[in-house]
C-alpha cells in the first residue's frame, strides 16, 4: 500500500481494481465452471472464497484513491439542523475535521505539483458545462432547460456545480476520515478568539450560533449556564436561533432582548446604575473621552466632575443614570441646592437663616468674579460654607465644581456634553436611563447580577449600523459593569448577601462578542486577562488583527488582548498579518521530494562497454505545516483550529439546517423581520430609508413641516430615477 512507504501516492489511477476485476471473475468461473481450473466443484468454491478474499482487500484499498480524489475535488455534503446538534457536559462541540499532522502537510505540498493537476483542478467537462451555464442565461427555453439540467445539484449529475463556498477543497480533502472535533469545556476558561473576513461564516455556518446553541441548552447539575451575546450590527436569524432555543430549553422566562434600534420590543438596563465603587460610574462614562494628547486632560476633569455628581446622587438616595448625570453637568447648581438643603436639615437646621441672611446682601456689583451668573442661593451657601467648617466630602467637591468660572466650567466639560447628548437624545433614553418608578411600564430591567444568578440568556442589539460611537460607549459601559460584576463574583461568589447562600459559588458566564472590536476598550483587558478565575468565558469574534490594534491605538496593548485568548479558530482572512498569528506559532516538519535521476558510466572491464542507471532520488525538506496563503484559501465555513496547547486541528461547520416547527411571538418576529430589512446594505424599507432606526432621533428633533420637506427631498430623486 501507499502509506507503507517513504512517499504516499494517492493521486493517480486506481490500479488496484484491475486486480479486483480479475479476482470477481475468477471466483466467477471457480463456481460456475471449475473445470476451466481443472478443479473439482468443492475446490473450486474454495478457491472462489480466496478470489473474494483477495478481491475485497484490493477493493477496499481502490475505494481509499478514489475517495481522497473524490475529496480532493469535492466534499461530502454536511448539514445539521438544531436539534441535531450535540450536548454535552463535558465538550464543545465544534464540527468535522481531523488534527493536522505532517502527512497532511505532505499531501498537501503534492496537490501544487504540476504532474497531479489533472486530478485537483476542474475537469474539461465541468469547465465547459460552467461557461455553457453563462452563455445559456438568456437563451431561448429549450436551451435554458438545458442548463438548468447541468446545474442540477444532484449526485447523478456529471457535471455537478461546486457548493458556493468557494476556496479550496483540498485544504480539507486530503483526509478522508473525519472525526467529530470537540474542545473541554475547561479550555474555555482561557477564552476563544474567531478570525474570520466578512461573509465566511463567523455568525452563520462557524461557531455563533453552533457554539450558543450548545451554551443555551447545557444543564450541568440541574443548573443551566448563562449566556450572553453582543451583536453590534443586529443580526435577526441570530436573535430568532437564540429565542427558539430559549424555548426548547424551558428558558424563556430568563431570556432578555436589549436593542437600541427598537426601544418598543427590548428590555431595559442602566448601564451605570450598579456598581462596586462609586467611581467606577465616573470610569464608565468619561472612558468613551478621547485620551489621546491635549484631550487626556479634558477627560480627567469630566471624569472628576461626573464622579462629584455621582456620588452625590448616591448621597441623595437616587441611582445614577445618564439622564440625571446629564442633567447636573448642565445644571451643577441644581444639585448643589439640593445636597446642601438635605445636609443642612440634618446637620445644621439654623444654618438656612444665615444663608438667607448672606443671600439678601448679594447683588450683580459684590457676587465674586468667579461666581458671576450663578443663583444668590449657590453663592449665599458658598460664602457660609467659608465661614464654616465642614467635614462632608461630597459637599466639599460639589463646592469646588460650582466655585469655577462658569464659561470655564462649561468650556472644560465640553467634550463630555456631546457624548451624553448621543446617549440621551429620544427614545434612546428610555432603555440606557430607564425610570424605575413607572410601574406602568412592561418592559423588564436588568442588571448582570441579576442575569447571572438566574442564569438568564441575553441578547445585546447595539445597532452599530445606525451609529457607531453610541454603540460602543454602550458596549463599553456594558463591558464595564460585567468586569465590576466579575470582582465581585471572584471575591464573594454568586450569592453573596442571599440568605441560604453558600460562599464562594460561581458559574459559567458564556460571553460573546461579535465585531467586538468596535466595543472594546480599556476595560476589555481586565475582563479577559481577569476574568477567567470569575467563571467568565469570552468568544471573540473580529476580522483581523488591525482592527483591535486599530480600535485601542497601541499594538502592544493589542498584543495583550490577543495574548490572553488560549484558543484561535481562523477561518478565511485576507490580511497576511492575521494569517501569521495562527501559522508563525507552529512547527516545520520534514516533507519528502522525488527527484527523477538517471546516470551512465563507462565501463573498466571488458564484459561491458558501460553502466547506467535511473533512480528517484528522495530527499527530506523543512517546510512551515502551513503557509498564510493557505488560511486565504479557506472556503467558507471551515477553519483552522489552535486549541488544547497548541494542537492543530483543521475543521468544518455543518451547515445550517432548516428547522420550520418552532414560531416566535408576534412581537419578536415583527422585530426580527424588521432587523433583516433595516440592516441589509444595500435594501431600502418600504417606508423609506429615513424611517431607519438611526434616523429616529433625527426625525423626533425635527418640526413636522420640515421632517415632510426632507421625505420630499429624499423620494424626488427616486421618482425621477
Amino acid at each position: 500500500m501507499a502509506h507503507d512507504y517513504a512517499i504516499e501516492s494517492l493521486l493517480r489511477p486506481a490500479v488496484e481494481l484491475y486486480t479486483v476485476y480479475v479476482c470477481a471473475a475468477g471466483a466467477f468461473l471457480c463456481v460456475f465452471a471449475p473445470w476451466a481450473f481443472a478443479l473439482t466443484p468443492l475446490f473450486g468454491l474454495v478457491t472462489s472464497a480466496g478470489f473474494l478474499a483477495l478481491g475485497l482487500v484490493r477493493l477496499k484499498q481502490a475505494w481509499q484513491v478514489l475517495r481522497y480524489r473524490r475529496n480532493i475535488r469535492r466534499l461530502p455534503h454536511y448539514t445539521m439542523t438544531s436539534k441535531e446538534v450535540p450536548v454535552s457536559n463535558q465538550r464543545l462541540f465544534i464540527g468535522l475535521g481531523f488534527r493536522w499532522q505532517q502527512r497532511h502537510t505532505q499531501r498537501l505540498m503534492d496537490t501544487y505539483l504540476p504532474k497531479y493537476a489533472s486530478y485537483v483542478e476542474a475537469t474539461p467537462l465541468f469547465r465547459a458545462a460552467r461557461r455553457f451555464e453563462e452563455r445559456a442565461e438568456f437563451a431561448p427555453y429549450p436551451v435554458r432547460l438545458l442548463a438548468k439540467a447541468t446545474s442540477w445539484d444532484v449526485p447523478i449529475n456529471p457535471v455537478r456545480p461546486l457548493p458556493p463556498v468557494g476556496g479550496l477543497p483540498r485544504l480539507h480533502g486530503i483526509e478522508p476520515y473525519e472525526e467529530n472535533v470537540s474542545l473541554p469545556l475547561g479550555e474555555r476558561v482561557g477564552h476563544s478568539i474567531v478570525l474570520g473576513t466578512t461573509r465566511v461564516g463567523k455568525t452563520r455556518l462557524a461557531e455563533f450560533e453552533l457554539f450558543i446553541t450548545q451554551d443555551i441548552r447545557r444543564k450541568k447539575h440541574g443548573q443551566h449556564e448563562v449566556v450572553i451575546v453582543f451583536d453590534p450590527k443586529g443580526d435577526a436569524d441570530l436573535l430568532k436561533r437564540m429565542y427558539l432555543e430559549a424555548k426548547r430549553a424551558g428558558r424563556l422566562n430568563e431570556f432578555y432582548v436589549f436593542h437600541l434600534g427598537w426601544p418598543d420590543h427590548s428590555a431595559r438596563y442602566n448601564a451605570v446604575g450598579r456598581f462596586g465603587r462609586i467611581s467606577e460610574v465616573a470610569t464608565r462614562i468619561a472612558g468613551q473621552l478621547s485620551g489621546e494628547g491635549n484631550s487626556a486632560a479634558f477627560r480627567e476633569f469630566a471624569w472628576r466632575f461626573v464622579n462629584i455628581i455621582a456620588r452625590a446622587l448616591v448621597a441623595l438616595g437616587r441611582r445614577p443614570d445618564y439622564l440625571q448625570i446629564q442633567q447636573h453637568v448642565i445644571n451643577i447648581e441644581g444639585i448643589f441646592q439640593e445636597y446642601a438643603s438635605k445636609y443642612f436639615d440634618e446637620s445644621d437646621p439654623k444654618a438656612w437663616e444665615a444663608i438667607v441672611a448672606i443671600e439678601g446682601k448679594l447683588n450683580e456689583k459684590n457676587v465674586p468674579f468667579n461666581m458671576k451668573g450663578r443663583p444668590f442661593r449657590v453663592v449665599a451657601i458658598d460664602q457660609y460654607l467659608s465661614q464654616t467648617r465642614v467635614a462632608d466630602p461630597v459637599m466639599d467637591g460639589l463646592r469646588s465644581a460650582v466655585r469655577y468660572d462658569k464659561t470655564y466650567f462649561d468650556k472644560i466639560v465640553a467634550s463630555l456634553l456631546p457624548l451624553l447628548e448621543k446617549l440621551t437624545t429620544g427614545r434612546m433614553a428610555e432603555l440606557i436611563s430607564p425610570d424605575y418608578q413607572d410601574v406602568n411600564d412592561p418592559r423588564p430591567i436588568f442588571d448582570w447580577m441579576q442575569v447571572v444568578r438566574k442564569k438568564a440568556v441575553v441578547y445585546i442589539g447595539l445597532d452599530a449600523l445606525s451609529d457607531t460611537e453610541v454603540a460602543a460607549a454602550v458596549g463599553n459601559s456594558m463591558f464595564s459593569d460585567l468586569v465590576s460584576v466579575a470582582g465581585h463574583i471572584y471575591k464573594f461568589g454568586v450569592d453573596d448577601g442571599l440568605p441560604g447562600g453558600v460562599p464562594g459559588t460561581k458559574v459559567p458566564i458564556n460571553l460573546h462578542a461579535d465585531e467586538f472590536n468596535e466595543l472594546m476598550g480599556e476595560e476589555f483587558i481586565p475582563m479577559i486577562n481577569k476574568g477567567g478565575g470569575a467563571g467568565m468565558q469570552v468568544t471573540a469574534y473580529t476580522q483581523t488583527m488591525s482592527d483591535i490594534e486599530a480600535k485601542i491605538g497601541n499594538k502592544a496593548k493589542a498584543g495583550q488582548v490577543i495574548g490572553n485568548f488560549n484558543n484561535v479558530f481562523m477561518l478565511r482572512v485576507r490580511e497576511t498579518s492575521t494569517a501569521e498569528l495562527l501559522t508563525n506559532q507552529l512547527p516545520k516538519v520534514q516533507v519528502f521530494t522525488s527527484t527523477p535521476a538517471s546516470s551512465a558510466n563507462d565501463s573498466a572491464t571488458g564484459n561491458t562497454a558501460f553502466t547506467s542507471s535511473s533512480h528517484d532520488l528522495v530527499q527530506q525538506v523543512s517546510v512551515p505545516m502551513i503557509e498564510p496563503a493557505h488560511v486565504v484559501g479557506l472556503p467558507k465555513g471551515q477553519c483552522f483550529a489552535l486549541m488544547e496547547g497548541g494542537n492543530l486541528w483543521k475543521i468544518r461547520m455543518p451547515l445550517p439546517g432548516h428547522d420550520p416547527d418552532e414560531v416566535m411571538p408576534a412581537d419578536l418576529q415583527a422585530l426580527a423581520e424588521s432587523m433583516r430589512q433595516t440592516y441589509q446594505v444595500g435594501k431600502v424599507d418600504d417606508t423609506g430609508w429615513w424611517s431607519a432606526p438611526g434616523y429616529q432621533t433625527l426625525n423626533e428633533s425635527l418640526p413636522a413641516d420640515l421632517l415632510d420637506d426632507f421625505k420630499k427631498i429624499a423620494v424626488a430623486p427616486e421618482d425621477a430615477a
